[in-house]
């Protein structure tokens, strides 16, 4: 077979997670179809309610009320209930020198299907895309990562080394199984660097959101008296980022699609005065007593208003959550500050 970076960048390679049953990911996968299935029949069903069908809606409410609560009780202890930090692998304790040689842990296992046909997200297709970007610029991995840091003025964002005295760490937390909160345990993250390898902060991240949106947007800005600077990246390259890739999903929001290294929801709406899809990009980060997510909304430009000044790039809002507990669900909390800021602009 062939893996391309791209194949990687969007988790559509076969290699796999941390789970390695390919029996017990299917079933994973199964579930979470069928659950999908159910809320969008639901939906379907209330739409033509609506439009005055008639549709008899008993046991379409039942299966929703029912699928409600047990999503109520699998979420109402935010950082207690995911399976996924059972994974052995989460907690490894090894150092490793490079990114070629963690590349031993996975290097031998078996594709868990061929690259291209499914989706299945994998932190292990990162690293080896991080020995890609060591190998193509003849630099460490995180020598190359860091410089960019400093390129983004992300001064404060630095590899998660246990060994090293980083300013202002913050401990992170978990939930016993007695549901007792403590101190995170011991982890080395060298095996995984480009999957969940760095420390940063919201200031940070904020700075990343910006740089993004700068460059997709500055393309667009042509006619003015004042020059811009070109973006860290072209436009068209973080166009081709944030442009959904078939046969890929998204767990943190249904109406999305992943694209590269992105998870994004297009713009659409199908029905006048009714739900308004609004394009955004965004992506969640788990780790062991961590959890965070980035997400960016830009703004819908007016194209007669765009060589006029003072209106410049970047256009639009961007929220990011830090937060030290495992487990925690925030990219809806962050669609919400974000959509809230969004009509509070359009207001003005």
């Amino acid at each position: 077979v062939t893996i391309t970076t791209r194949l990687l960048v969007s988790h559509l390679s076969g290699i796999r997670h941390y789970e390695k049953d390919i029996t017990k990911v299917k079933e994973e996968k199964e579930k979470a179809n069928r659950e999908l299935k159910l809320t969008k029949s639901c939906q379907d069903k209330e739409q033509k309610e609506k439009e005055g069908k008639g549709i008899e809606k008993t046991d379409c409410v039942k299966q929703k009320k029912e699928h409600n609560s047990e999503t109520k009780i699998q979420h109402s202890k935010p950082g207690r209930n995911n399976k996924e930090f059972e994974q052995e692998e989460y907690y490894l304790k090894e150092k490793f020198e490079s990114v070629i040689e963690s590349l031993k842990i996975f290097k031998n296992d078996p594709l868990f299907f061929k690259p291209g046909d499914q989706f299945l997200y994998s932190t292990y297709g990162f690293t080896l895309l991080s020995a890609v970007v060591e190998r193509a610029s003849g630099q460490k991995f995180t020598d190359y990562m860091l410089k960019m840091f400093r390129d983004l003025d992300m001064l404060s964002t630095v590899l998660d080394d246990n060994e090293a005295m980083i300013y202002n760490r913050a401990r992170c937390y978990v939930y016993n199984k007695k549901g007792r909160l403590v101190n995170a345990p011991y982890v080395d993250n060298s095996y995984k660097w480009a999957g969940g390898g760095f420390l940063s902060s919201v200031g940070d991240l904020l700075k990343f959101g910006n740089a993004l949106l700068y460059s997709y947007q500055a393309g667009q800005f042509k006619n003015r008296n004042c020059k811009l600077l070109p973006g860290y990246l072209k436009p068209g390259t973080v166009a081709m980022m944030w442009t959904p890739v078939p046969k890929t999903e998204v767990s943190w929001d249904r109406d999305g699609k992943y694209a590269m290294a992105w998870a994004v929801v297009e713009k659409n709406q199908q029905y006048g005065c009714c739900r308004q899809q609004r394009h955004y990009a965004s992506h969640t980060g788990g780790a062991v007593g961590a959890s965070s997510v980035l997400l960016i909304l830009p703004e819908e430009l007016d194209t007669e208003a765009l060589g006029t000044w003072p209106v410049a790039p970047p256009r639009g809002v961007i929220v990011t959550i830090i937060c030290n507990m495992q487990s925690v669900s925030l990219n809806s909390t962050a669609l919400k500050i974000a959509r809230e800021f969004d009509k509070e602009k359009r207001a003005q």
